[in-house]
């Protein structure tokens, strides 16, 4: 044996030597495996620094990937201020990460860009490196700054950005659905193979369905369309459509109880179908009117929407009017049997000829009247203080209020002077003709003659608004002659509208028209 074998059998024979070893070989390879985030010891690794708009959550140890391989790891995180470039805006602060890359992408060029990706859904990140073509390249130590166009100007989108885009409330049930199909299908690895396997057929079966259904001839587009419509139509209605549901079910339940019956019925169909099959032809006619029909009601179902609620609570005040029209057809029946009787008369129909002709021979003093009484209401003026206007107790009895007006009697040549020697309408050596042109001959209103509308029927109630004037005039009492003069003007309509009475005006009659 040799010197050698006998060493090495010396050093296996000492257990506590074998231990020690043992001991020695574990310690540096927990502290390889420790430190190998940072990078294994004694190797000589490519050093960059890396500006980054957010640290977007990375730690100490994350590694940096290039096409999905790993090429180094993160040393340390830090803050950094730099200069924006626009003047008067203080310096922005962003991330500096210290990257550890190895020796076998050295150099990277100066347009590589370095973006922080997800690396898993627990939030795991790692820095990508997306390697460019520029023949400018980093040299060790380096710092890529953030606005040379090689760092992503914006921090990727995570998922817990996308989660947070709903509300707590949402979330909540997300987590309750996500744990509720997480315990539905644990343990069930073999049953789910097995449905998997099951869908095989049936998705060689569904492709010509799908093939079918993607056709543009099918228009499932305007079909899913149509029935959103539809949906929408009867959202409003889902509570009447839930009524009608629970009553069909009623329904059905009543049909079930026969089944006797629901068998003859069954069997009737058949002859009932040929029986309609063969008077379609004639009901052709009446579908071609009933589709016209329904194109011209068109327009009101458009209206229906708006004009349904009046009409509902029409309807609602009508259920308790209704039970009460009873009675009141009772009541009528009693003035239709007298109006049947009266029908059977013949001295009826005399008495109507007789109250047409009065009405015929009436109508033009009632459209003489109407505007009297519907606008200045003249009947109740001069009826109301009637009484009142006779009984007075005056010094001259009643003679004060219904005696006639006069003129002015101290009013030289006045219409109503005997000893006139001229009518007052023209002035002495005045051509009477001239005199009838500008101005107008005298002109003597006859108040109780006035009108109460103009001939547009504009309010123009003189009398009792404009007092009294003259009301005897010897009309013609002077005629044309050498010297001037004519005959006075009479006329019972002053110049202009007086507008209606207090009563009409508070009522805002100011036409014939106003009248309601």
């Amino acid at each position: 044996m040799s010197r050698r074998r006998q060493a090495a059998g010396a050093i296996v024979a000492s257990p506590v030597l074998v231990g020690a070893v043992t001991l020695l070989v574990i310690i540096v390879a927990v502290f390889i495996a420790y430190g190998a985030n940072s990078g294994l010891p004694f190797v000589p690794t490519y050093d960059l620094k890396v500006e980054l708009p957010s640290g977007a959550k990375l730690v100490k140890g994350n590694e940096v990937r290039v096409g999905g391989f790993r090429v180094g790891v993160v040393e340390t995180i830090g803050a950094t201020r730099r200069e924006t470039g626009t003047t008067g805006e203080d310096p922005e602060t962003v991330a500096l990460v210290n990257l550890k890359l190895d020796k076998t992408i050295e150099p990277v060029s100066k347009d590589t860009s370095f973006t922080v990706r997800p690396r898993s859904a627990l939030g795991l990140k790692y820095v990508e490196v997306v390697p460019g073509r520029s023949q400018k390249m980093f040299a060790p130590g380096d710092t890529v700054k953030l606005g040379n166009g090689a760092v992503a100007a914006q921090p990727p989108t995570e998922l817990e950005d996308v989660l947070l885009t709903f509300d707590a409330q949402t979330r909540e049930a997300s987590k309750v659905g996500l744990e509720g199909f997480g315990s539905g299908l644990a343990g069930r690895g073999q049953s789910i193979n097995e449905a998997i396997e099951q869908l095989n057929p049936f998705l060689r079966h569904l492709t010509p369905v799908m093939r079918n259904l993607s056709d543009p001839d099918t228009e499932l587009e305007g079909f899913v369309r149509g029935l959103g419509r539809a949906a929408g139509e009867a959202a409003p209605v889902a509570s009447t459509q839930a009524a009608l549901f629970g009553n069909m079910a009623d329904t059905f339940a009543a049909i079930t109880r026969s089944p006797a019956a629901l068998q003859d019925s069954i069997s009737e169909g058949v002859p009932t179908q040929v029986q309609a099959i063969s008077s379609f032809r004639f009901q052709q006619p009446f579908l071609a009117d009933f589709a016209d029909l329904s194109r011209r009601l068109r327009p009101a179902a458009q209206e229906l929407p708006r004009s349904l609620p009046p009409l509902n609570r029409a309807l609602l005040v009508g259920r308790d009017v209704l039970p009460r029209t009873v009675s009141f057809s009772n009541g009528l029946r009693s003035v239709f049997d007298a109006l049947d009787d009266l029908g059977e008369n013949p001295n009826t129909l005399l008495a109507i000829n007789d109250l047409d002709l009065t009405v015929r021979a009436g109508r033009p003093g009632l459209d003489f009247v109407t505007p009297y009484q519907t606008v200045c209401n003249y009947a109740v003026y001069f009826l109301n203080p009637l009484g009142t206007h006779i009984s007075a107790e005056t010094g001259g009895g009643t003679l004060q209020q219904v005696q006639l007006k006069f003129a002015n009697p101290t009013q030289r040549n006045s219409l109503m002077s005997r000893s006139a020697s001229r009518p007052v309408d023209v002035e002495p050596g005045q051509d009477n003709k001239q005199a009838g042109q500008n101005p107008p001959a005298a002109l003597h209103v006859n108040n109780p003659d006035s009108p109460a509308v103009d001939a547009n029927g504009n309010a123009d109630c003189q009398t009792g608004q404009t007092g009294y004037v003259d009301r005897f005039v010897q009309n013609g009492r002077y005629g044309p002659n050498d010297r001037g003069g004519r005959k006075t003007v009479l006329s019972p309509n002053l110049p202009g509208l007086r507008g209606g009475t207090f009563k009409s005006r508070q009522l805002g009659i100011d036409n014939v028209d106003d009248v309601p």
